[in-house]
């Protein structure tokens, strides 16, 4: 019994060790199977695409490096003796180029030419002309103004109809501007009134003055010195005069030059007294208020009104004239 016992536990063993075997080679059929059917799945050549793509951006700057290289063949080819011969002529054409640039560059070299032969005074002088205020009369080229017979007729009718004595002159032209085309001689710029000494203008200034003397300054005296009587005479410092302005070298023309101013020096009074025209602006007489009033009233005739307060030129008289502004303006000081 013991010896059937034995023998069934044998075979038991032997029947696991055979199942254990089994499975064991199955596992490795599977193994094998496995490894064989991943083997296959991969292709051989597989990793080659992926490197090629890699491979294109970097042979594409390397081609045309080639194709560089196979054209420098066909030039090395001409190269032994035609490409020397085409080298020479391009040379000389190289030469040629900068021989017409060097052409324009020549006047270049006369502007600093005309330099050191000129001296320098004569070389500023017709580019950068004076300006006015550093001219002499003569400088100035200036001419005389003409005037119209018409309006000139018109003048002289107003100056008769308000009584001012005068008389016609011929042209006068002393060169460099200085004249007056229609001038007259002015006796007495109103009736009774005598312009000392005569003075010799274009008939609007002495238009301008009658004027001014009817409507402002005969009112103006008798109300304000009417002990004195009336005005029988105006004294006269400058009329026409052939000058710069205030007697400069250089400067502006004077409108006493052209007969379109008169200096007004002192007003005589029938009493035998003089009222001179002076710095009388703290002057609180009625002397000083006479002279005030003409003084202002005079810009509404004449164009430029300058006073004893004005400047040192003008101390002493009333610079009056009649002088076109653009516009209609006015200077009254």
């Amino acid at each position: 019994m013991q010896r059937k016992t034995l023998s069934c536990v044998v075979s038991s063993h032997e029947y696991e060790e055979l199942d254990a075997l089994r499975k064991l080679s199955t596992l490795a059929i599977l193994l094998a199977a496995t490894a064989f059917l991943a083997g296959a799945r991969l292709p051989p050549q597989g990793p080659l695409p992926q490197p090629r793509p890699d491979a294109a951006p970097v042979t594409s700057p390397d081609a045309p490096s080639s194709k560089e290289a196979e054209p420098s063949a066909p030039e090395e080819v001409p190269a032994p003796q035609p490409k020397p011969d085409v080298k020479e002529p391009e040379a000389p054409a190289a030469s040629q180029t900068p021989a017409p640039q060097a052409a324009p560059a020549k006047p270049e070299p006369a502007e600093p030419m005309q330099g050191p032969p000129l001296p320098p005074g004569t070389a500023e002088s017709p580019q950068t002309p004076k300006p006015p205020a550093e001219q002499t009369l003569e400088e100035q080229h200036l001419t005389i103004e003409p005037e119209s017979d018409a309006e000139h007729a018109e003048c002289t009718a107003a100056l008769q109809a308000l009584g001012v004595v005068f008389k016609e002159a011929p042209r006068i032209d002393d060169g460099n501007g200085c004249g007056i085309d229609k001038p007259i001689i002015v006796s007495e710029a109103l009736p009774g009134i005598a312009l000392k000494p005569e003075a010799t203008m274009r008939c609007p200034a002495a238009l301008a003055l009658a004027r001014w003397m009817k409507e402002s300054v005969i009112p103006a005296a008798s109300a304000a010195l009417p002990e004195q009587g009336r005005i029988t005479t105006v004294n006269q410092a400058t009329s026409y005069m052939c000058r710069l302005r205030n007697g400069a070298g250089t400067g502006k023309i004077s409108e006493h030059a052209r007969g379109n101013a008169i200096d007004i020096a002192s007003f005589h009074f029938e009493k035998g007294e003089d009222v001179a025209v002076r710095s009388r602006r703290e002057d609180s007489t009625l002397t000083g208020a006479f002279q005030r009033t003409v003084s202002a009233a005079g810009c509404l005739y004449f164009t430029t009104v300058l006073d004893p307060e004005s400047d040192a030129a003008h101390e002493t008289h009333f610079h009056l004239d009649v002088i076109e502004r653009k516009g209609g303006y006015r200077y009254c000081h």
